[in-house]
């Protein structure tokens, strides 16, 4: 017994969509149809509380489903209804005729006005206001996904989250578009019900008429009545769940911004403007000096808005005297006002993520003037220090990284090199964070030691809205780039930021978009911070997990020079070098059995790719597929012919027309991966990997250039694409 039960739970949504579509081909008993028809009216009524008590559209993410299946059930219940008024003479159940008496009163004129009004008002504003919204959030959603899913790897690239936290973001933004698409076509479901609605009164009262005249017997007075009341009722027990499931539906598709249930929501931002209220009690209670209107009623709404507005301004005036210091301090920092990082004009020197205390302890053993300091000729061998990574800024970014006014900029950069030590194995040295005269109030600039590498501009009073790729509408501000990516943006305004976010821009706070440019500044460059020094660090990690692999390797085997060349080479096409261990047993196997000569570094790193191939796999396969472009055979046959050996080893000597069409074939193949939001990669063989790489990474640096060896067994490659080669006349005629 326990197991059938189970069975029929299990399949409960089965049994109910098999239920009401027999309900449109049986006949129901007018009992039956009153219990139908009340629980049609609890289950919309369930819908419509759901919708306002949620905190995001994707908690009820299976609306588009439900929907269907609750318009089927009302549909097959108007089937059965209609039916019974035509062969039962008007009579439909209880509650059928409860709504008509009470609806027409004895006039049927009256009632049936009062009926359209409500199919009208169900159908040209809740059912279509809500069509055009989950019509326009689809699109918003699908123009916004770029943006969201650039806003998600810059996070992830700051080290705000991790590899988890971002697949669980990502999942979130495709169900998000995957659910205003379907529901773009399930309002059209809902509008298409309430047609339906309309077509079955005019079939109930008309057909009804013509039954009762024809096999009644009656008079047309009686029959008109009969009929009336079964039509008017039998329409409002349809209108009333749909009007709710158009409301639910129209609820969920407008809160696209929202933060908390629709109560927390108009409970918060209503209460915020408490000033509102009193203009608007003031506004009404001016209605007195018109003659004839009721004084009463106007006193009365005007004291309560008056009154309402009054005490919410005496709840925010009586916060905490420390919850107004922390506002006032905010927006001290974001103003940069004195009494910051810079104040009194001192310099703000920091190192993130290393040790926070050098400049202050340099400044109290510092003499009294420069000079007396630099007469030690000891101390000008400190200017000669070149710094790995630095970043210096302008005098209204200072508030950004000076701690002491909340600044998160050094937090944010030792989260950032917390995770791509994770990601990649490899420890970015620490950050030098310096004010500077020489850049602009708003500007900052990155160096990779002591060479300026990037530069950008800030507005800390602004937002940076990410421009989607077809906008709805335009939003006003300050047109600029996003600097660590190039996507075209403007500064906003905080009050802007909502409507923004609602037109699909994809909106990132100051501090945001200078951690995104450092961290991807630096990931670009980290093969140039691969030190000597780093590699001993590296080298003395390994050797507390395996030091017999240690003690073979080194200095016997490898040298410390041949692992950083590997490791360099491995960081500057974006191959993590975590699985430390594995690189130096394949880097010993390759040396030891094959007498490979150590100066052959692209053939040493190939093999090491191959032993790594699960990494650079991961990084690269999205559910177990790999979109990747291939070589043709002839194109292929071509540049192997085209091999020339040099003095550091064999590289592609291609004829200027080939290399110009494989150029501008490899530009499409980037625009086609842009479009598809992810990283380029371009299958070769093994033997044509590392020179084709070094063929096009002086134009396309991001290209990642795979050979087959480098890809696991279980993953499913998908050729998107190839590169040909062109013959003259298919390069002139692609220009």
């Amino acid at each position: 017994m326990n197991k059938w039960v189970k069975l029929i739970a299990d399949n409960s949504i089965v049994v109910m969509a098999v239920l009401v579509i027999l309900l449109i081909i049986i006949p129901l008993p007018p009992a039956m149809a009153d219990m139908m028809i009340v629980i049609n009216m609890a289950l919309s009524m369930m819908i419509l509380i759901i919708t306002m008590t949620i905190h995001d559209p994707l908690e009820f993410s299976i609306y588009p489903s439900i929907l269907l299946l609750t318009t089927l059930f009302r549909l097959g219940i108007n089937v059965s209804t209609t039916r019974n008024i035509l062969s039962n003479g008007g009579d439909s159940g209880q509650i059928i005729k409860a709504f008509g008496d009470f609806v027409l009163q004895g006039n049927v004129v009256v009632g049936f006005v009062i009926y359209i009004v409500i199919v009208l008002m169900n159908f040209t504003v809740i059912t279509k206001g809500a069509e055009r919204v989950a019509e326009v959030s689809a699109r918003f959603s699908l123009d916004a996904m770029p943006g969201k899913q650039m806003a998600i790897d810059s996070d992830l690239n700051a080290g705000l989250i991790d590899e988890r936290e971002a697949s669980r973001r990502r999942q979130n933004v495709q169900r998000e578009s995957d659910f205003y698409g379907s529901m773009d076509g399930a309002t059209k479901i809902v509008k298409g019900d309430s047609t339906m609605s309309i077509v079955t009164t005019a079939i109930n009262l008309i057909g009804g008429t013509i039954v009762g005249m024809v096999q009644g017997g009656g008079s047309f007075t009686e029959v008109l009545n009969t009929y009336s009341i079964a039509t008017v009722g039998d329409g409002l027990v349809g209108q009333i769940p749909s009007l709710l499931i158009s409301t639910a539906t129209g609820m969920i598709v407008t809160r696209a911004v929202a933060e908390g249930s629709l109560a927390e929501d108009i409970s918060h931002e209503f209460t915020a403007q408490p000033r509102a209220f009193m203009i608007a009690g003031l506004m009404v209670l001016a209605l007195t000096i018109i003659p004839g209107m009721p004084i009463v009623q106007i006193i009365l709404a005007a004291a309560m808005f008056i009154g309402g507005g009054y005490m919410m301004q005496r709840k925010i005036e009586q916060e905490p005297e420390a919850v107004r210091t922390g506002q006032y301090q905010a927006a001290a920092a974001r103003a940069g006002a004195p009494g910051g990082a810079a104040g009194q004009g001192a310099p703000a020197t920091a190192a993130a993520g290393g040790q926070q205390g050098e400049a202050a302890e340099g400044a109290e053993q510092k003499p009294a003037t420069e000079a007396d300091f630099f007469k030690d000729v000891h101390n000008v061998y400190s200017l000669l220090t070149v710094e790995p990574v630095e970043m210096d800024f302008g005098y209204s970014l200072i508030p950004l990284a000076d701690e002491s006014v909340g600044g998160r900029l050094i937090s944010r950069i030792v989260i950032f090199r917390r995770q791509y030590a994770q990601d990649m194995g490899f420890v970015v040295p620490s950050v030098r964070l310096r004010d500077s005269s020489n850049l602009g109030t708003n500007d900052y600039e990155i160096k990779i030691k002591g060479e300026s590498v990037a530069k950008g501009e800030i507005l800390t009073d602004y937002y940076l809205a990410l421009t989607p790729e077809h906008p709805e509408r335009e939003i006003e501000g300050i047109d600029t780039i996003e600097p660590a990516f190039g996507i075209p943006s403007k500064w906003i305004r905080a009050d802007q930021r909502d409507k923004a976010e609602l037109y699909g821009y994809t909106v990132i706070d100051p501090l945001s978009v200078m951690v995104s440019h450092l961290s991807e500044v630096v990931k670009a460059h980290s093969y140039e911070l691969m030190t000597r020094q780093e590699v001993f660090r590296l080298v003395e990690n390994l050797k507390k997990t395996a030091p017999e692999l240690v003690a073979e390797a080194f200095p016997n085997l490898i040298s410390y020079n041949l692992l950083q060349k590997v490791l360099t080479s491995l960081l500057k096409e974006g191959v993590s070098i975590k699985d430390l261990e594995t690189i130096v047993e394949t880097m010993v196997d390759v040396v030891t059995e094959t007498g490979l000569p150590v100066k052959d570094i692209d053939s040493l790193v190939e093999q090491v790719r191959i032993a790594l191939k699960r990494t650079i796999t991961r990084m690269y396969c999205e559910d177990g597929t790999m979109r990747v472009v291939t070589l043709d055979a002839d194109l292929e046959r071509s540049m192997v012919s085209s091999l020339q050996k040099g003095e550091s080893g064999y590289y592609l000597a291609l004829s200027p027309d080939i290399l110009q069409s494989l150029v501008k074939q490899v530009a499409d193949t980037v625009k086609k991966f842009k479009a598809l939001q992810q990283t380029p990669v371009i299958l070769t063989s093994e033997v044509m990997r590392a020179h084709f790489y070094h063929l096009i990474e002086q134009f396309y640096p991001t290209v990642r250039v795979l050979s087959f060896n480098e890809i696991a067994s279980n993953v499913q490659i998908q050729a998107i694409g190839s590169l040909r080669l062109e013959t003259p006349e298919q390069r002139a005629a692609t220009g």
